[in-house]
């Protein structure tokens, strides 16, 4: 089993572990999930992602027209520093994996899912062929601190990152040392994420906590995510549903669309056709909480769909859940049943996201 750089500190601050992608992670810490959920909605929180992968390409002039032959973003007109939220497609629009791809300085960095670093280092590698440098780091760490209280703690060790804007990073310093940051994270809050060498990363986490930072575990992280409509890798989005399906077609570059990329075919397609199921926000009635699975019925009883993520929503204080239904039945309000332990339960199709995200743009924070 891995272990992040960071193993001992969550182990000293009464950690409780589980096996995550290949990884011992941290799931929570002694005060619990809803406490842990709420301290970086209203404060600032630490997450520990150094489990996913950080991958480096170099090259010449070429690198940005061969990527684009991988992925469905308009690179050509990313400024150095910017991010964009992409994906890794097979040729039937299937998603191998969602990533962030920054372009910098020397080249481009994507953060991709731990449970698809390898499988995506692969996959680009092959498809990229000679004369470019590709490297997945073992070096570095991967921070994640998010919350309204973040920037001034992190302003505090690093100054100048207050005037990064949302989905933009920067090269700064911490001990001499190169570290970079973005202004992003996973929680529908106002962050950020930092890579930073492994040999800093414990030292800077103790300064963010003696700031008034927390640690957080993967278990927030999912409710916090959840909330703000953001999919997860393996339950939401896979290699059997397409951007479209999963309505991530904003992420798909306008200027991309009738271009030549992995899965450009189907997509195009769709775009024409339309799309048999689609992901949609769902209330259940009442206190009951669907799970990954539970499947979804018309009144007529007939099965729908199915959840693909559902937990209680600690901010918005009910049952929340994400799933796939047939497309008839995407109009909000549409009424809907949740079978759990044989029974079936009412629920109804809602909009995305259930919680509004706070993201910083320009002097303002943006919702969505």
């Amino acid at each position: 089993m891995n272990k992040t750089a960071l193993y001992n500190l969550h182990k000293k601050f009464d950690a409780k572990f589980v096996s995550f992608a290949g990884y011992e992670m941290p799931i929570q810490y002694k005060n619990g999930i809803i406490s842990e959920h709420n301290l970086t909605r209203q404060e600032s929180g630490i997450f520990d992602v150094s489990h996913m992968g950080q991958l480096f390409i170099e090259g010449d002039d070429s690198l940005t027209d061969k990527l684009q032959n991988i992925f469905p973003t308009d690179l050509k007109n990313l400024s150095v520093n910017q991010s964009k939220y992409s994906f890794l497609m097979n040729d039937n629009a299937g998603i191998h994996d969602d990533l962030i791809i920054t372009k910098i300085s020397k080249g481009y960095m994507i953060i991709l899912n731990a449970a698809c670093k390898e499988k995506d280092y692969k996959i680009i590698k092959s498809k990229l062929g000679e004369g470019f440098k590709i490297s997945l780091s073992k070096d570095l760490s991967l921070i994640a601190v998010q919350g309204p209280e973040s920037k001034n703690i992190i302003e505090k060790i690093i100054p100048g990152i207050n005037k990064l804007n949302f989905m933009f990073g920067g090269d700064f310093k911490y001990n001499l040392n190169n570290i970079y940051v973005t202004r992003s994270g996973y929680t529908g809050e106002d962050g950020f994420e930092i890579s930073i060498n492994n040999n800093d990363v414990v030292e800077f986490v103790e300064k963010l906590i003696s700031l008034g930072s927390h640690l957080i575990g993967l278990g927030a992280r999912d409710t916090l995510r959840l909330e703000a409509g953001l999919c997860l890798y393996g339950n939401d989005i896979d290699e059997n549903t397409s951007p479209l399906e999963a309505n991530l077609k904003w992420a798909i570059s306008k200027n991309r669309i009738n271009s030549n990329f992995p899965g450009s075919k189907k997509i195009q397609e769709q775009i024409n056709q339309g799309v048999t199921k689609l992901r949609v926000g769902i209330k259940p009635d009442g206190k009951i909480i669907a799970r990954e699975s539970t499947k979804i019925f018309d009144e007529n009883h007939n099965q729908i769909g199915k959840i693909t993520s559902g937990s209680f929503g600690p901010s918005v204080k009910s049952p929340i859940a994400m799933g796939y239904v047939n497309n008839t039945y995407t109009k909000e309000n549409t009424k809907i049943f949740l079978e759990i332990r044989g029974k079936k339960f009412s629920a109804s199709v809602c909009k995305l996201p259930f919680y509004k995200k706070n993201y910083y743009k320009g002097g303002i924070n943006v919702g969505g």
